[in-house]
């Protein structure tokens, strides 16, 4: 079980049977405010609202890379685009819809819902 802390925390809940053991999985310093898997459960896309997202490798227990960043409004949440893991698409909460490409950070499309935007 992944759970991000306010923070900006990812921690990792190990549980079996009735144990549990938590371990600290990469500390970004902001707030988390999504935190979605790969279709495939390679990758992990932690979403800040304070702009950037985040990616996270279970399997190489390493730091979390910065991928994206915003600079007209604050993402509201990021997911996946399947098949596959190589793009995602985000929300602002002015109401932004955007594609993104994940190896560079590209911007491939982009929506303007001139709404803003609550989960």
């Amino acid at each position: 079980l992944y759970f991000s802390a306010q923070e900006g925390i990812l921690l990792l809940y190990h549980i079996k049977d009735l144990q549990y053991e938590m371990k600290i999985c990469a500390d970004i310093s902001q707030p988390i405010s999504s935190l979605i898997f790969s279709p495939d459960y390679t990758k992990l896309l932690l979403a800040t609202d304070q702009g950037p997202v985040y990616s996270y490798h279970p399997a190489r227990s390493g730091e979390a890379v910065k991928l994206l960043d915003t600079c007209s409004s604050c993402f509201l949440a990021a997911d996946f685009l399947t098949p596959g893991n190589k793009y995602c698409v985000s929300v602002t909460i002015s109401g932004e819809v955007q594609v993104w490409f994940l190896e560079d950070g590209t911007c491939l499309s982009k929506l303007i819902l001139d709404i803003e935007v609550h989960i």
